[in-house]
């Protein structure tokens, strides 16, 4: 076996053992949301899922007040898809040549500052070590909607919760969706997050197009780990994973 085939092998077995079985509360939650059918207290709507599919997606409200979260919705029982984001530093030794495919690949995130004032000698995001969400859009093309998670109190770099290929994955905010394409999209993550939930064959022109992915956003500072409370300087997806897993944890247990 080649040496990277090696990596690839032992890299997916060590994941395994971190992904975790949808505990019943939110697999009771997924299911109520989407058998709701749509949003009914749409925080912002206007998105796209795929491009050429209808704009009915949405940032939703309908379990603020009650859950304090907030999710992306569409309609008929869609969630959001997952397509793969390669931003933030390029070429470290997590790198596994996968990301080679993407077209639109940036090297820096949207919250590069804040992850190199944690002082851990970090000087942005690794989409291959760390499993961050693309949540909020910004753009300033007439008539691209936007919506910055920040005006309900959702702060950068916190812990977000993914139910996704039938297990929960934890990851962090840490990108924003731009106007760089022709509308404004939703779902989106990086590589190593995209591969936790869908496996190797993930690349970064190669996502998760199927609308059965449940994106959570915890408002509050009690889901931000900050500078100590997450391992930002890790080598892999492993160990950062497991650095934010009891944060995790704790954020859906009170869902």
């Amino acid at each position: 076996m080649h040496p990277q085939s090696t990596f690839v092998v032992l890299s997916a077995l060590v994941g395994a053992s971190l992904a975790k079985d949808i505990p019943q509360n939110v697999q009771d939650l997924y299911n109520s949301i989407k058998s709701q059918k749509k949003c009914s207290d749409v925080l912002q709507g206007g998105f796209y899922a795929l491009e050429d599919g209808k704009g009915d997606f949405t940032y939703c409200g309908d379990r603020l007040d009650s859950q304090g979260i907030i999710y992306q919705q569409g309609t008929g029982g869609a969630l959001s898809d997952m397509d793969v984001d390669c931003d933030g530093v390029q070429g470290s030794a997590a790198d596994d040549g996968r990301c080679g495919s993407s077209g639109d690949t940036q090297s820096v995130t949207s919250f590069a500052d804040t992850v190199r004032g944690y002082g851990q000698g970090v000087k942005d995001l690794d989409a291959n070590i760390h499993p961050y969400v693309v949540f909020g859009n910004v753009g300033s093309k007439a008539g691209y909607a936007n919506f910055d998670p920040r005006d309900y109190d959702v702060k950068p770099l916190s812990v977000m919760a993914v139910v996704c290929g039938d297990q929960l994955i934890y990851g962090i905010w840490g990108d924003e969706n731009g106007d760089d394409g022709p509308k404004a999209m939703v779902g989106e993550a990086s590589i190593s997050l995209a591969t936790a939930c869908f496996g190797y064959d993930i690349n970064g022109n190669n996502g998760h197009e199927q609308t059965d992915v449940l994106y959570i956003a915890f408002p509050g500072t009690a889901a931000v780990p900050g500078a100590s409370g997450a391992k930002w300087n890790a080598a892999n997806y492993d160990e950062f994973e497991a650095s934010i897993e009891a944060l995790g944890d704790s954020l859906v247990s009170q869902l």
